[in-house]
């Protein structure tokens, strides 16, 4: 269900224009939201289709990881309980209906600027800039880049609505997943998601990356950063559902963007089992996962379900978004 419906002024209305078109859609109820939330008085956001991920054990990590120092392995058996996960990351349309309803704003709104890749920035805009990341002067500090204005305060969101939601922070995630009274996914049960019934395979869909030679993700093609072949069909963020779901009917799990996790970071894990793991109690950054669109294997060998990386909880970026989890179906 991914249109924004303004439902009119009165609360039936509203509860009947929901129901409708999630029947029309297929979809039996409207699990976003309850008759009591007072948000239906005005919008009727689009709910986020969730599907039901089994639990029980499964291979957490490699023993054969692409970047070591990621703390990829080593590869341990784990159990992690049942739980629903948003089937597509969170859209432009879905965090504008969040917004709209609670007036909230985000970090990089707060902070002024975000990060953006340089490749999406017009001349003028990286002329102003005076300062890159050391390690990776792709990255531009821009101000008034945010999710409503990705690329800067010239650029909009009018033509990706259904693109997923760029510049938010942890922060940012976790205040929206508790809104539709969910939360986001700990690293293990991102990952069991991800390999979609598969076992200690790299990808989503198996080991080869284009399987007759299809694209499954949307990464970097060509040589990075400098050009970008978009032999996949797009140059930044894709649609959501552009590409084939997993084998547990999920959306991105790898490339497109980046999603954040509940976890803190560490490269230190423990081989004897556990039971729902969820990493260390504190730290100072946040784990993500999957990969984006700016990932190619010379540069970010990071689009297969067991690579991993992180940022600060207060980074945001035109390459991160999320996904929520749910351990009911909402």
């Amino acid at each position: 269900c991914t249109s924004l419906l303004i439902c009119g002024f009165f609360f039936i209305s509203c509860i009947f224009c929901c129901h409708f078109v999630h029947l029309l859609l297929g979809v039996t109820s409207c699990p976003c939201f309850t008759p009591g939330d007072w948000v239906l008085l005005v919008y009727c956001i689009p709910c986020l289709q969730m599907v039901h991920i089994p639990g029980g054990e499964f291979l957490f990590g490699t023993d054969d990881p692409g970047i070591p120092a990621d703390g990829e392995g080593p590869q341990r058996l784990v159990h992690v309980d049942s739980f629903y996960m948003d089937v597509q990351e969170v859209t432009n349309q879905q965090f504008e209906g969040f917004v709209n309803a609670t007036g909230y704003r985000t970090e990089a709104e707060t902070f002024g600027d975000s990060f953006v890749f340089e490749g999406s920035l017009s001349e003028a805009v990286k002329n102003e800039i005076t300062q890159a990341v050391a390690a990776a002067p792709w990255w531009l500090p821009v101000k008034g880049a945010s999710w409503r204005h990705p690329e800067g305060p010239d650029s909009n969101i009018t033509e990706r609505m259904d693109h997923p939601v760029l510049h938010v922070s942890w922060a940012d995630a976790v205040a929206f997943c508790t809104w539709v009274n969910k939360r986001l996914p700990t690293e293990a049960e991102w990952e069991l998601a991800c390999r979609g019934g598969l076992k200690d395979r790299l990808y989503p869909w198996g080991n080869k990356l284009k399987p007759k030679e299809q694209h499954y993700a949307n990464l970097w093609q060509g040589d990075f950063p400098t050009h970008n072949s978009a032999e996949d069909g797009f140059i930044q963020t894709s649609p959501v559902r552009s590409f084939p779901a997993n084998g547990f009917g999920l959306y991105d799990m790898v490339g497109n963007v980046w999603e954040w996790t509940s976890d803190w970071w560490t490269v230190y894990h423990t081989t004897e089992q556990q039971h729902n793991p969820k990493g260390p109690l504190s730290g100072t950054d946040k784990v993500k996962k999957g990969g984006s669109y700016m990932c190619h294997k010379s540069y970010c060998y990071r689009y297969r379900c067991a690579a991993r990386s992180q940022n600060t909880p207060d980074s945001s970026a035109s390459n991160l978004g999320f996904r929520c989890v749910s351990q009911e179906q909402r």
